[in-house]
């Protein structure tokens, strides 16, 4: 989902490849062969691996008018970096765990969660400057980060009860997440909630 938010955002017509779930094609294998995994982008021939790495090399090699990473103010991208980074710490392995795939403590996965979205309202605050966006006006590297996870999130909330991206805990994510979600190079690649929760019941 990453890649694809940020291909549309540059205007980038791409060629889709879906995996099947449970196997891996030669072409995967070949393309990632250390983490063996998706996303991959194929550019020229050349394979590049992991998401936000990919969102970075698609800004760096189709120019403006659409940045992803502040291009003028390196210490406004490290803090979009440093927060990518920090986001995909925290949630996938705690998503996990609510959506019950793992083994772990939910209480206590829920709890871990909720800090880490509050830290991010304290960031939207700060990156955004009153605007729409992490990136300003438009959606950018951090948007993208947090946003990829928006399905799960909410599914999460729907398969353990509990609440995590209520509006009264965090009212700034809250609607930075409505925003986002229905922006144009958004709202058709992501995940529909239900299908999200129908496909963990099949998996526990």
């Amino acid at each position: 989902m990453r890649v694809m938010v940020a291909l549309r955002l540059k205007g980038v017509e791409y060629e889709l490849l879906q995996e099947t779930m449970g196997k891996k094609s030669e072409l995967l294998l070949a393309s990632n062969p250390v983490h063996k995994k998706i996303p991959v982008l194929l550019h020229r021939g050349k394979p590049i691996s992991e998401s936000l790495v990919i969102v970075q090399y698609v800004d760096e090699v189709w120019p403006p008018p659409a940045s992803i990473l502040p291009r003028d103010d390196p210490y406004a991208a490290a803090i979009h970096r440093f927060w990518g980074q920090y986001i995909d710490d925290m949630f996938p392995p705690r998503i996990r765990i609510l959506r019950g795939t793992v083994p772990g403590d939910k209480d206590e996965a829920s709890d871990e969660m909720t800090t880490a979205l509050l830290y991010l309202e304290e960031a939207f605050v700060e990156c955004s400057k009153g605007k729409q966006y992490f990136g300003d006006d438009s959606i950018g590297y951090l948007d993208i980060a947090l946003g990829s996870h928006l399905g799960w999130i909410r599914a999460v909330e729907r398969i353990a009860g509990v609440e995590l991206l209520g509006g009264a805990k965090v009212p700034n994510l809250a609607a930075w997440a409505d925003r986002f979600c229905g922006h144009p190079a958004v709202v058709d690649v992501m995940p529909d909630v239900d299908i999200l929760v129908e496909f963990t019941a099949k998996l526990i």
